[in-house]
């Protein structure tokens, strides 16, 4: 078994893979290294094969998109430790030595994500992870570096090791034995918040997330799905509902539900009066999907879930309305409830 293996998504992407493939191979020393083939049409898996002999190709046989992409081809992967790295990703140099250091020391560590920059804008956290990922009391998640529109500049303010709600699925580290405990990706996602859904299934089985700042990559982000396009609004809102009726504290699910909804509604409202009418209709197609697939998801629940699972009540309050902004506001505002 190796101690760690590379694995990367494809589909259709070999331009991307033919830019950024080259610093995972150079720095990823140790590392067995595959390309997950989602049944691509062009000749991805042939520049693969001809041009860079030692990475292994697994083909999917259709595309599954990322959740059961991923879940397909890590059947065929034998590591102690998976590193799932979208094809958009530049890695540096050692970006795997402190991953690998934080799960052979700590043994209830089961995810960890590295310092995600924005690979256009080097100065700048990505706008998927940055320096680990939170999510308020109504499921709306939200980055240390990157809160709803606003990027921070990378001044070294996250340069530490600590542990987050989720890690994002550009570049995610997890323990083969815990994706598999777990059932992998819920694979009925698609792509989007999927990694937001295992996390939160971890937790719930006493798992612990981290980010590690030691380990930098830099994602150029939307390479295969723009944050402009309907239909990645849509993805986001169903699969953020899906996941809260598996995973929220029975106590507090009916409430919720109900006040997200709402709070949903007037997303699609602001994004009508933007001229966005297509956000508007994937917000309603989003629901309309959530109720046709709510008694399925009541039925996936565990028998236990973790009651403090967000940071703040509402950070769509506290952005919009409070016009805090950078993530140290938000924190100081938590600090100053407590006190």
């Amino acid at each position: 078994m190796d101690k760690i293996a590379v694995v990367i998504l494809n589909w259709n992407g070999v331009k991307l893979l033919e830019q950024f493939l080259p610093s995972v191979i150079q720095f990823s020393e140790g590392a067995s290294i595959y390309v997950a083939d989602n049944d691509s049409t062009d000749n991805s898996v042939d520049f693969v094969t001809e041009n860079f002999p030692t990475v292994k190709i697994v083909k999917n046989s259709e595309n599954h998109g990322f959740a059961k992409g991923y879940n397909d081809a890590l059947k065929h992967i034998d590591a102690e430790i998976f590193a799932l790295v979208n094809s958009d990703i530049e890695v540096t140099e050692n970006w795997l030595k402190p991953i690998i250091e934080t799960f052979d020391t700590e043994n209830q560590t089961a995810i960890i994500q590295p310092k995600i920059l924005d690979f256009k804008n080097k100065e700048y956290f990505e706008y998927a992870g940055a320096a680990g990922g939170f999510i308020d009391k109504f499921g709306y998640p939200f980055c240390r570096g990157r809160i709803f529109e606003t990027i921070e500049k990378d001044n070294g303010q996250f340069d530490d090791n600590i542990e987050i709600f989720w890690a994002s699925g550009a570049c995610f580290f997890i323990r083969k034995k815990v994706f598999q405990e777990l059932g992998g990706f819920d694979e009925s996602f698609f792509a989007h918040q999927e990694e937001i859904d295992l996390c939160w299934r971890a937790s719930n089985e006493g798992h612990i997330i981290k980010y590690n700042c030691k380990s930098v990559v830099y994602h150029v982000g939307g390479a295969t799905l723009q944050q402009g396009n309907p239909k990645k609004t849509y993805l986001n809102f169903r699969n953020s509902l899906l996941m809260m009726v598996k995973n929220l504290p029975r106590r507090r699910l009916f409430f919720v539900i109900f006040f997200r909804m709402i709070l949903d509604g007037i997303a699609g409202i602001r994004f009508l009066t933007q001229g966005k009418v297509g956000h508007t209709f994937a917000i309603l197609k989003a629901h309309f999907s959530f109720y046709c697939l709510s008694l399925k998801y009541i039925g996936k629940r565990k028998d236990f879930q973790i009651q403090q699972y967000y940071m703040v009540k509402s950070i769509v309050f506290l952005y919009y309305i409070r016009k805090l902004t950078l993530f140290k506001e938000i924190f100081n505002s938590i600090q100053n409830i407590k006190n």
